[in-house]
């Protein structure tokens, strides 16, 4: 059983940057951040495994940077250069089954609320 809990959402202007924070209970393996804007479908962005081998989508790479802190059972997403094109809600996941990271929302089975995110030009 796993709980996750977003923060570090907010409104900033294009070339900003945020750090968001997932804070979790229970043990986790693979853990990803995905993200769904308004009408859209929900994306993967980022997937971490326990050895912080990671995977991002090709939107997001080399401008965000996930991480994460085992000890204090935290996961971190850095957005730099943000545009208006990553605002969304953010959302934290783990998976109960995958073995290396991945960007299919189908694969997750725990899910935090969300933190909106909302880059203006």
């Amino acid at each position: 059983q796993v709980q996750l809990v977003e923060s570090g959402g907010g409104s900033v202007q294009a070339g900003g940057s945020l750090r968001l924070s997932c804070a979790a209970s229970g043990d986790t393996n693979i853990m990803a951040w995905f993200r769904q804007g308004l009408g859209k479908q929900r994306e993967g962005v980022a997937s971490i495994g326990r050895d912080d081998r990671a995977l991002y989508a090709d939107s997001v790479k080399g401008r965000f940077t996930i991480s994460r802190d085992n000890a204090k059972k935290t996961l971190y997403l850095q957005m730099n250069s943000l545009k208006p094109e990553d605002t969304a809600v953010y959302y934290c996941a783990a998976s109960r089954f995958l073995a290396v990271p991945g960007l299919v929302p189908n694969y997750y089975h725990y899910w935090g609320q969300g933190t909106q995110v909302t880059i203006s030009s």
